[in-house]
């Protein structure tokens, strides 16, 4: 079994709150030491273990104690109760500029809280290039970090977070500020941590990264730990306790721990799921064959682009073999306006333009929308509806257009392409665009979930009769 590099035990946190501020004074100088404060119980008697290589979430309403836990496990704060240790190099995100001077430069933050993980400035000064990199945040990395906007701010911290290989990476909240763009390419990161074995502690209450990114989960409530266990069930338990349903969370509780039990008894095949599982999030990543045959950047000549109309992700993750490139691309509404912003409800349009550099018997051109955490929504292609596409040769340009009416709800999202085909029964990737566009739903009704079913309701009144 893999050995516990976070051990937590029995932490209480209390604060004295007073009435008054003048209380505090007197209750010091008192000579019988008369009490003037009332004790809160920030955490009470919370215990928990984290495994190496384990990604675990922390859940729970606001006040529930969780981002006092993260603090403790780092060292910002002091236990009153209990007992915390640490069996690695810690990288933590807790709130935003937290262990950044407002008065140095992004630079000199950087190699400051660099210092402070136990770096060498030799060490820094190699890990500079891919910090900066990811920050993307151009030169604004030599003006004091007071002058940056919030976006700049978590972009800075959360590159150095993430770019010092930690052993053990703490998120609070952290990724619900930045750019859609942004935010993707640090949900990108995590998964590569996640790969290479790094231990992962968050606190969120977005429940679909607590599904995606964690294998195991502690509900905590008023600074008590409820539960913990897989994220399904804490997440129908946290669920309960915002719907203040607590004979329903008792009931569910006993439940859960029954199955925890019974679970226990078959390890072996907990373990054996956990590997195919681990193996099937790992599938969809292969076939990544890199060639920058087809630049983004690359212009049509004498037409005017579609892509200088929209928002295009300055970042974007392309690849493929170079026979095709999608040269230009946009979203059109329903009056054929070029623009990243859609109404829920209406109809609008993806259009790409590619070009080839080489003959493909059978080309297949595709989009997907997903969300910012790279989870798929939806897609389609021309091999799925049908559509009559031929055969090309060296020089040859298709334009192609898919039509649909926009049922997500309201909220950002990415856009990816790509232009595929078979060649000897072997699907193969002439060029493809990975998060190239966001594109903005914008909705005054949401409803539950991820698209709307469009539901047509009727009632009936009925009176009671007096």
């Amino acid at each position: 079994m893999p050995e516990n590099i976070i051990t937590v035990s029995d932490i209480t946190k209390i604060y004295r709150l007073y009435d008054k501020p003048i209380d505090r004074l007197k209750e010091t100088l008192s000579p019988g030491k008369k009490s003037r404060h009332k004790d809160f119980y920030a955490l009470s008697g919370v215990s928990f273990d984290v495994k190496k290589g384990e990604s675990v979430g922390i859940i729970g309403t606001n006040g529930s104690g969780k981002s006092t836990i993260l603090k403790i496990i780092t060292g910002v704060l002091t236990p009153s109760l209990g007992e915390i240790k640490v069996n690695g190099k810690i990288s933590a995100l807790l709130e935003l500029g937290a262990g950044f001077n407002n008065d140095y430069t992004g630079i000199e933050n950087i190699y400051m809280n660099g210092t402070m993980m136990g770096f060498s400035k030799k060490e820094m000064d190699a890990k500079l290039p891919e910090i900066l990199e990811f920050a993307d945040i151009g030169d604004f990395v030599y003006q004091p970090v007071k002058s940056y906007s919030s976006g700049m701010f978590v972009r800075l911290a959360f590159a150095l977070a993430i770019n010092v290989e930690p052993e053990i990476l703490i998120v609070d909240e952290a990724l619900s500020v930045g750019d859609v763009f942004f935010q993707a390419k640090c949900y990108h990161r995590m998964d590569e941590l996640r790969e290479k074995g790094t231990t992962i502690l968050m606190v969120t209450h977005d429940m679909g990264s607590v599904m995606k990114y964690c294998d195991r989960v502690i509900l905590l409530n008023r600074g008590k730990k409820v539960a913990e266990g897989a994220p399904g069930d804490m997440v129908d338990l946290y669920k309960k306790i915002l719907a203040g349903q607590y004979d329903l969370l008792q009931e569910a509780l006993e439940e859960t721990i029954g199955k925890q039990i019974d679970e226990a008894h078959g390890k072996s095949e907990l373990i054996k799921k956990s590997g195919s599982d681990e193996a099937s999030g790992a599938a969809g990543e292969n076939n990544k064959a890199t060639s920058g045959a087809g630049k983004v950047s690359d212009s049509a000549k004498g037409a005017e682009l579609m892509r200088s109309h929209m928002t295009v992700n300055p970042n974007v993750n392309e690849y493929g073999n170079g026979k095709a490139q999608i040269y230009d691309f946009g979203i059109l509404d329903e009056k054929g306006k070029l623009t990243n912003l859609v109404l829920k409800g209406e109809t609008f349009s993806i259009r790409e333009k590619i070009r080839f550099n080489d003959a493909i018997e059978a080309p297949i051109f595709t989009y997907t929308i997903r969300d910012k955490k790279g989870n798929d929504l939806t897609g389609t292609n021309t091999m799925f509806e049908g559509a009559d596409v031929r055969s090309v040769k060296k020089g040859d340009s298709y334009e192609v257009e898919f039509k649909q009416k926009m049922n997500l709800q309201g909220g950002e999202y990415l856009i990816s392409m790509s232009c595929t085909g078979f060649e000897q029964g072997e699907h193969t990737v002439y060029h493809r665009l990975y998060d190239l566009l966001n594109i903005t739903v914008i909705s005054n009704k949401n409803t539950v979930g991820v698209y709307d079913m469009e539901s047509e309701v009727s009632t009936r009144f009925c009176r009671s009769e007096e």
